[in-house]
């Protein structure tokens, strides 16, 4: 036991043992070939494919924010070619029914003018007819006087004869 503890007292971590050392340092370097050899390059090659994959990711994204802010800017575009041909079709319609509205009025007047006139018309017939009537039925009254003024006047046949006589020589000769 006092060998064991002469071999302690003599170990330091300050002082290593040159074989340990040796040991040691093989060990790392075969460790650190297996790793750069299996380890290591898969690792790299893996951290350059998820970097090339990140890039294109983030290249892609930039690409996608272009076309949104394209597509963006085309729709307000759009938008606003909707709008103005909105406004267009509203005036466009607006003219359309003052159109209609004018030459609706315009055909209203006509048709008045046009049925007062017929209606003043045909007022003047019915006046015109009216009086016709009227001077026919003055007439035909007058016509009856007549005749019964000259049958009171002419009671005897041979003076009415002679009376007709006189009437048919006065006008033959107007």
């Amino acid at each position: 036991m006092t060998s064991n503890l002469i071999f302690l007292a003599e170990f330091t971590v300050i002082r290593p043992d040159p074989g340990t050392v040796f040991w040691t340092t093989l060990i790392f370097a075969l460790f650190w070939f297996l790793m750069s050899r299996f380890a290591f390059k898969p690792i790299a090659r893996a951290l350059k494919e998820r970097e090339s994959d990140i890039q294109n990711s983030l290249d892609s994204a930039k690409k996608a924010r272009e076309e949104m802010t394209h597509l963006q800017a085309k729709n307000e575009e759009l938008l606003a070619l909707a709008q103005e041909e909105r406004a267009k079709i509203l005036h466009e319609a607006k003219m359309a029914k003052d159109t209609i509205i004018a030459e609706a009025k315009t055909k209203a007047k006509e048709e008045s003018h046009r049925i007062v006139v017929n209606a003043k018309t045909e007022i003047e017939h019915m006046k015109m007819a009216a009086i016709i009537d009227l001077k026919n039925q003055v007439g035909t009254l007058a016509v009856d006087i007549a005749e019964k003024i000259l049958e009171r006047e002419l009671k005897n046949k041979a003076e009415h004869e002679q009376y007709v006589s006189e009437l048919v020589k006065d006008m033959k000769l107007q």
